[in-house]
């Protein structure tokens, strides 16, 4: 217990000053890294947590895939931050009001934070034999039965984002040669094919 414990407050120390440190680097690719770290002491509090299968999927999907797709996206990116930075003070009268608006609805949030009367009854109540049946499955059965609604839903607001990304990134650019694939099947025989009568020894 004191080794667990101990892991514990390792990795939720690390998680908080890795988070911290995202949102406080100047450097945005120093920022991606402490977001990787964070994700990877995350997943080591969901394996003592007994969630072996969140903390694989937050490994393969968020740092595997996301994070490191951040990090390469920042670098190949040519962005004069100097620039961006230039009309905060502009836009900081407007973040400043969002962000009291949201404080006030976390503070709404936590004055009206009750526990149920039936909250040891909730506790009490049966979980799934891990002998017989594994973590994945019976993750598996209540997400795909009891909230497979909000999974669809989830996956429709993924889709709409996915959309909305190609939308804003498939833009016009001068000088860009671009693919016309029905121009391209209607061309007829005549259109693409130039015979040239070529005289022995002269060339083209």
């Amino acid at each position: 217990m004191i080794v667990q414990a101990l892991a514990f407050y390792m990795f939720a120390t690390v998680a908080i000053a890795a988070g911290v440190m995202v949102i406080s680097a100047r450097n945005p690719v120093h920022s991606v890294l402490f977001l990787i770290a964070a994700f990877f002491n995350a997943a080591g509090l969901f394996v003592l947590m007994g969630a072996e299968f969140l903390a694989m999927i937050l490994v393969i999907v968020y740092v595997g895939a996301v994070a490191v797709l951040f990090l390469f996206v920042v670098m190949m990116l040519d962005i004069n931050f100097v620039e961006m930075r230039q009309g905060f003070l502009q836009y900081l009268p407007i973040g400043g009001l969002i962000g009291v608006i949201l404080l006030i609805e976390l503070l709404f949030v936590f004055a009206g934070w009750t526990v149920t009367p039936d909250a040891g009854n909730v506790a009490a109540l049966p979980m799934f034999d891990l002998s017989e049946v594994s973590n994945t499955r019976a993750l598996g059965r209540l997400l795909y039965t009891k909230y497979i609604y909000l999974f669809q839903a989830a996956g429709l607001v993924l889709l709409v984002a996915m959309i909305g990304a190609i939308v804003l990134t498939l833009r016009p650019r001068k000088g860009v040669r671009r693919q016309k694939v029905p121009d391209q099947v209607r061309r007829t025989r005549a259109e693409s094919v130039e015979i040239k009568k070529v005289e022995t020894g002269k060339g083209i």
